[in-house]
């Protein structure tokens, strides 16, 4: 059975539960990766349940030992890897601490660097292969009072571009999504109950989840590195 991994899975109406949900629907089983064990086992249980088969597996994305133990458990069956981990990092930089901003870089960027290069190693056996990131505004353009965050997904950025370069050759597709945008799922609307209200302006989890499964189902002579996904209220 052809496996995904996911990591960056939290709550159920999340993006990276629902994208395990979305390719456990398509037959892969899925790896459900992040680092709450309750949220991991909700969603792995939630996908055995409608018949898809799933595995939860506790791990932090800067850690190079727990990367290396979500790949193997994959092993050879391995088709898609999704890096979805990071939250956003606001403050000023003069403000900001040293630990902090490096933190930032850490989950998003060097986290990336971890999971893309065990995604890869697996994936070139059998020349093929799909290795997708999760972008955000910030990966194109720097805001003040987001420096940290900024960089790190700028940095994911610049590094999913050079290996979908260094890879295609090898039969491995790499590419990259753009949320610009808030996300109308669980985690805003728990951090801003006034966030209903105005769904409307907010990310579709459901048409960034499409994105993602576009890009995984494109044949090799059409491939696209990056997609971008906002609402047509955005301003952009």
């Amino acid at each position: 059975m052809k496996t995904a991994i996911v990591i960056g899975v939290g709550p159920d109406r999340g993006l990276g539960a629902q994208l395990c949900r979305r390719f456990a629907a398509s037959g892969l089983h899925v790896i459900v990766a992040g680092r709450t064990q309750s949220a991991l086992d909700a969603v792995a249980g939630a996908i055995a349940s409608t018949g898809g088969k799933a595995t939860a597996m506790v791990a932090d994305a800067t850690s190079e030992t727990d990367i290396t133990s979500l790949f193997d458990r994959a092993g050879s069956e391995l088709e898609l890897a999704i890096y979805n981990a990071g939250n956003n990092t606001p403050g000023r930089i003069v403000e900001m601490d040293a630990a902090y901003f490096e933190q930032s870089w850490r989950v998003v960027c060097f986290g990336g660097f971890l999971f893309a290069r065990e995604a890869v190693k697996r994936m070139l056996p059998q020349k093929s292969g799909t290795l997708l990131f999760t972008g955000a505004s910030a990966s194109l353009r720097g805001r003040p009072g987001f420096g940290a965050f900024n960089s790190s997904k700028a940095g994911l950025r610049a590094l999913a571009q050079a290996m979908a370069k260094e890879y295609a050759p090898d039969g491995i597709h790499v590419g990259h999504v753009v949320i610009d945008g808030a996300i109308a799922g669980d985690k805003i609307f728990q951090r801003f109950p006034d966030a209903a209200s105005r769904e409307q302006a907010l990310v579709s989890i459901e048409g960034i989840v499409d994105a993602f499964e576009f890009l995984y189902r494109q044949p090799p002579r059409a491939w696209s590195f990056e997609l971008d996904v906002r609402t047509s209220r955005e301003k952009w």
